[in-house]
């Protein structure tokens, strides 16, 4: 009689394409290295669980996706007989209770989920945590847990202008609009240990980094739509370029004027509008709470997005977010 063959256990790792999912990611494997198969996409691509059907005995690590919008797609995959390790900074509602989950969420406005990693490793390869602090536009974070490296201010500068190029490569309606897919770009991060090796070396970089400029300069060109104390909103053009660069200048927004709330709202190829929100700097609290109002709305206090905006929406989405950004 033929000796029945044991299973192999596949391995998923299912994160966030933004700066702070590859960031997490490769925090992660540099210590506990794992062939797996890699679930990602564009930064709006949140629910990303429901690509996976795993078998019992299989593995998911999550990343810097909401667990909130990936609550269903988790049940099934536990009551599958799966195992899961889940870090997020997201917006939760309740954690399930279940022996093969293993949940580190905190939606504290001053993390992310590479710092919830970089606890959980004991800061054993924080420079890539400062990173994703940077890309998430966690600066005050990023210099915070930055001390113990005893990095110069051109260090921390490079490792800020890196964390942005990252996070810029990943808005964009569909991975098209990308200059590399996240996967792609995960693939390439995994080489080095060090990110100044990175930043030295890998010709990925130079490429974002451009881009990112020539995008940003044609954005800061653009006048806003509405411009009050309170909060700026602006409508960028139906472009890809537009797409692209919608995160990165929201967050270039909110730290030139800490003080406002800012809007970036980009047409969506499928109809209405993306849109980014930042809360204040200053006052980091509100705008997931914002955008929870409006359908494929979420994120976090200090940041928040809704991937379709209907355009019949856009005048309640305005007048909703001077509202909520205009309190003492």
């Amino acid at each position: 009689m033929a000796e029945r063959k044991a299973k192999t256990v596949a391995f998923y790792d299912i994160f966030n394409g933004d700066a702070d999912g590859l960031c997490a990611l490769h925090q992660l494997r540099l210590v506990e290295p794992c062939e797996a198969v890699l679930v990602t996409g564009v930064k709006r691509d949140v629910r990303l669980l429901q690509r996976v059907a795993p078998a019992p005995g299989d593995v998911l690590t999550v990343l810097d996706i909401s667990l909130a919008e990936n609550r269903d797609a988790l049940a099934h995959a536990l009551e599958a007989g799966a195992r899961c390790l889940y870090f997020d900074h997201h917006y939760a509602e309740e954690i399930p209770r279940h022996p093969h989950l293993e949940a580190h969420i905190d939606p504290a406005p001053d993390l992310c989920t590479s710092l919830l990693v970089d606890r959980y490793l004991h800061g054993r390869h924080r420079a890539w945590a400062v990173v994703a602090a940077f890309g998430d536009n966690l600066f005050d974070s990023a210099r915070r847990v930055a001390l113990p490296l005893g990095l110069s201010e051109e260090g921390l500068e490079k490792l800020r202008e890196l964390g942005e190029a990252l996070n810029y490569n990943a808005y964009g309606e569909t991975v098209e609009d990308l200059y590399f897919h996240p996967a792609e770009l995960y693939r390439r991060l995994s080489r080095y240990a060090d990110p100044f090796q990175f930043i030295a070396r890998e010709p990925a970089f130079e490429r974002l980094r451009r881009g990112y400029a020539d995008d940003i300069a044609r954005a800061q060109a653009l006048e806003p739509l509405e411009e009050t104390a309170a909060g700026t909103i602006y409508l960028l053009p139906d472009a890809a370029w537009a797409r692209r660069v919608s995160g990165a200048f929201a967050n270039r927004l909110a730290r030139a004027h800490p003080a406002r709330a800012h809007a970036v709202l980009v047409p969506s190829v499928a109809g209405g509008y993306t849109v980014s929100v930042r809360a204040p700097v200053a006052r980091p609290a509100g705008a997931e709470a914002l955008c929870r109002q409006f359908p494929s709305g979420g994120g976090r206090p200090a940041a928040g997005g809704i991937n379709g905006l209907p355009a019949e929406m856009v005048q309640a989405f305005a007048r909703k977010f001077q509202e909520a950004f205009s309190g003492p």
